[in-house]
């Protein structure tokens, strides 16, 4: 059998390098947006910088309470929130080398996309950054298969249903993930390492890494997988 590696990750909003690093490590990527929607988490904002500090970008979203909520059946509240953005954005960025190479894909994304469902955009964004990064890498989504079992389980099943032989997933999963059921089925766990990234030229100092793809982007250009490690693997 031939070697397949799978990661499967909830969507997050222009999330930062180290979600499209993993992208780009496997073979097929699948969005699991049939998980419960988290509050004050990635799934709807990400940070960008500014002359004044970091700022949030945060789509609006329309919340349930204490009812269990998917994130694919998650509403985006309002339309306002896509001009909002993409102002911040172009006001902070518009002095960036590869700004204006970039902003005509991004503001088309941003003023003439609509979606309802907060994953419908992030899918939508994420397919478009990975196209600006030459990530060819399948992705697909947890609703295309079947989910069975507590958390785990339902991972191992989507890496079954696509015939994987390994599965990559972030260090955070230590805290939950019962790595006995993957061995059981002859799929390898491995863990993503997101230290060590190599700063890259960025405005308004000092350096952050943990910022949407967008800053690296737009300060890089065309050499921002060079400041990737899947792409120098």
């Amino acid at each position: 059998m031939n070697d397949k590696k799978v990661a499967i990750l909830q969507s997050n909003y222009i999330t930062w390098k180290g979600y499209f690093d993993i992208i780009n490590y496997v073979d097929e990527f699948i969005i699991y947006d049939d998980a419960q929607y988290t509050k004050r988490d990635w799934r709807n904002r990400n940070l960008i910088k500014s002359p004044q500090g970091l700022i949030w970008l945060t789509i609006p979203v329309i919340t349930k309470g204490k009812q269990t909520q998917k994130i694919n059946k998650t509403e985006i509240s309002n339309t306002f929130w896509r001009e909002k953005h993409w102002r911040t954005i172009k006001t902070n960025y518009s002095k960036a080398p590869y700004f204006s190479f970039y902003a005509p894909l991004f503001e088309e994304a941003y003023l003439n996309t609509e979606y309802e469902y907060l994953s419908d955009v992030n899918c939508h964004f994420i397919q478009m950054v990975n196209k600006c990064l030459g990530i060819n890498t399948k992705i697909s989504q947890s609703n295309q298969y079947r989910l069975e079992g507590n958390k785990t389980e339902k991972l191992v099943s989507i890496c079954k249903q696509v015939g994987a032989s390994q599965y990559l997933t972030g260090k955070s999963a230590t805290n939950y993930l019962e790595t006995e059921l993957f061995k059981q089925e002859d799929i390898e766990v491995l863990w993503m390492d997101y230290s060590a990234y190599p700063e890259y030229s960025q405005l308004h100092p000092p350096f952050v890494h943990e910022l949407s793809i967008i800053d690296l982007i737009f300060n890089e250009g065309e050499n921002a997988c060079s400041f990737m490690k899947s792409f120098n693997k």
